[in-house]
């Protein structure tokens, strides 16, 4: 609620007196809620919002302007947006009917007018948001956004947050060479694989990790190696030498966290990934 005051002036041969001071409050009618559907990102991600605006009294709200800053913050003495609004993704729905479009100006910020709310009523907006360079990432990443609801006979701006961390999960990728790619009769050759997280937490042996392949043809085994470290079987891997069926056991397999950072001059972050590689050397 808000309050307000007021104080009556009376004048009269050339004296004036003041009367009491009145006290009153102007109850809200109107609520705003922004949900995101995901609680986390990563960079590239595409987010959705939900806005509900709800109207609790007896007169309609029309002409509402929406405004969302698209999760601005300060950098140094200058601001970074972390969202990019994807044209067109704007969905408004009063009372669960889709409307026609309302007009919408991307920004930053985001700005979306002409939203109506009946009396006793509800409006819901949708619209989608991409996760740029300007995003934190990092175990303490996060992004708040905020939306505002003005004008349409609103005595104050209603204003709704939503906050989406950073995904901090381990998040791996898996790329296989061969050296060399021509290999005669009987020949040595050596299969890399290169395991990396761009994930802020490592995978550790409580991950239980584990790598299968099949070599075909089949290989003779003579050496692997882990990130430059021996390693032998059964203790750390399993191998059908006929069949060809090759497994690492389980928790074997190890992958640091990747690095994140912020450029101090323009503010983008980037991912240094966490990087395992795995080593398996024999004939065929």
């Amino acid at each position: 609620m808000a309050a307000f005051y007021n104080q009556a002036t009376l004048t009269y041969n050339g004296q004036s007196t003041t009367s009491n001071i009145t006290v009153g409050e102007i109850r809200q009618t109107l609520s705003v809620t922004k949900t995101a559907v995901g609680d986390s990102y990563t960079p590239g991600d595409r987010i959705t919002y939900v806005v509900s605006i709800v109207n609790t009294g007896a007169t309609a709200f029309n002409g509402l302007t929406l405004t969302d800053n698209l999760g601005e913050y300060t950098f140094g003495e200058e601001t970074r947006v972390p969202l990019d609004y994807v044209d067109g993704t704007v969905l408004y729905y009063v009372n669960g009917v889709l409307q026609a479009a309302p007009t919408v100006e991307a920004g930053p910020p985001l700005v979306i007018t002409g939203i109506n709310v009946p009396a006793g009523g509800n409006a819901t907006i949708v619209y989608d948001a991409d996760v740029n360079e300007f995003a934190p990432l990092g175990l303490e990443g996060f992004i708040t956004n905020t939306v505002t609801a003005s004008g349409g006979g609103l005595s104050a701006d209603v204003v709704a947050q939503e906050t989406v961390n950073a995904n901090t999960e381990p998040s791996l990728t898996i790329t296989k060479s061969l050296d060399p790619v021509v290999v005669p009769e009987n020949g040595q050759l050596t299969y890399t694989f290169m395991i990396q997280n761009t994930g802020s937490n490592p995978v550790t042996a409580e991950d239980n990790a584990v790598l299968t392949d099949v070599f075909d043809p089949v290989l003779t085994i003579t050496a692997v190696t882990f990130n430059g470290g021996a390693w032998t079987e059964p203790a750390n891997y399993t191998y059908n030498e006929t069949t060809g069926e090759f497994a690492t056991v389980p928790g074997q397999i190890t992958v640091p966290a990747a690095t994140v950072t912020q450029d101090p001059t323009t503010g983008a972050w980037s991912v240094t990934p966490g990087v395992s590689v795995l080593t398996v050397t024999g004939t065929i």
